[in-house]
């Protein structure tokens, strides 16, 4: 299972390179704890251009990383694109890089991911990818990107239970 960082797993501060400011979003620990119980391999997938804009610097993100992980609990994979958008790298979201080396370090399959994100790119990643993509909007979320979205839910933890098959799913399917 992937998750995007910023505004999926923690509220969205633009740019954080701050520890203090970290909060998960509702539900993040709980949904983390039950995929943790069934033993699934947890990475983040998350872009971070404030580190090519001047703004972070790799040792600002790893300490947001690390109050992440204090506050969630461990990863087995964290990879970041630290490029702006006018790089044009093969890593940066909606672009499938950083699902495919997630995959390839945690050597699972196409059909055996998902990616939980909250805007449009993270979706749109996740099927540049092959993988399955389920948007959770929030208040940034663009109302164009949510209606393009083949499955939403309300928060991380119904996306997750959607995905274990521990209730119908929540928000809307593709095809309904």
């Amino acid at each position: 299972m992937l998750f995007d960082r910023d505004g999926t797993l923690i509220e969205d501060v633009p740019y954080n390179g701050a520890p203090e400011r970290v909060r998960p979003t509702p539900g993040a620990r709980q949904a983390l704890s039950e995929l943790r119980r069934r033993g699934i391999a947890l990475g983040v997938v998350s872009n971070q251009s404030g580190i090519a804009r001047g703004l972070l610097t790799p040792a600002d993100v790893d300490a947001v990383r690390r109050r992440v992980e204090e506050l969630l609990g461990p990863f087995d994979l964290w990879v970041v694109c630290p490029h702006g958008p006018d790089d044009g790298c093969g890593c940066r979201k909606p672009a499938p890089g950083l699902i495919h080396t997630a995959l390839a370090w945690l050597g699972v399959e196409l059909d055996r991911t998902a990616v939980i994100g909250d805007i449009g790119a993270d979706v749109d990643a996740a099927r540049a990818a092959g993988v399955r993509g389920i948007l959770v909007p929030n208040e940034k979320t663009d109302p164009r990107e949510v209606s393009a979205a083949a499955q939403t839910a309300p928060t991380v933890l119904a996306a997750v239970r959607a995905l274990l098959g521990m209730g119908p799913p929540s928000g809307r399917e593709a095809g309904r």
